[in-house]
């Protein structure tokens, strides 16, 4: 299983969190820091497009860990909220294509 992890003591806003995703998840330079963006880099984890350092075999989960989540919680619980529901609707748009869920949201 690939494991990318995010501190969510240093996300406090979604600034911080496109930072954290950058440099977790490999997003291209063209990466236009919003959350259409990261849903958009991360819908390609199991095609050649390169748009995340992880190329996932079709059974693979890539693992999302956020290390400190009850303090990314307490900073920005909109954010965290919406990480979670757009995890869940990449998973349902690979399920569309008839691929396996590909991500998993784990909070530490």
């Amino acid at each position: 299983m690939a494991v990318a992890q995010l501190d969510g003591a240093a996300i406090v806003d979604e600034a911080s969190f496109h930072r954290q995703s950058r440099e977790a998840f490999g997003f291209p330079a063209t990466y236009a820091d919003s959350i259409d963006a990261w849903v958009d880099c991360m819908s390609y984890l199991r095609d050649d497009e390169n748009m995340t350092r992880f190329r996932l075999k079709p059974d693979e989960v890539l693992e999302i860990v956020i290390l400190e989540a009850d303090k990314m919680k307490a900073a920005a619980p909109d954010l965290l909220e919406e990480l979670a529901f757009c995890v869940g609707g990449i998973n349902e748009r690979y399920e569309d294509y008839g691929e396996q869920p590909a991500l998993e949201l784990v909070l530490r």
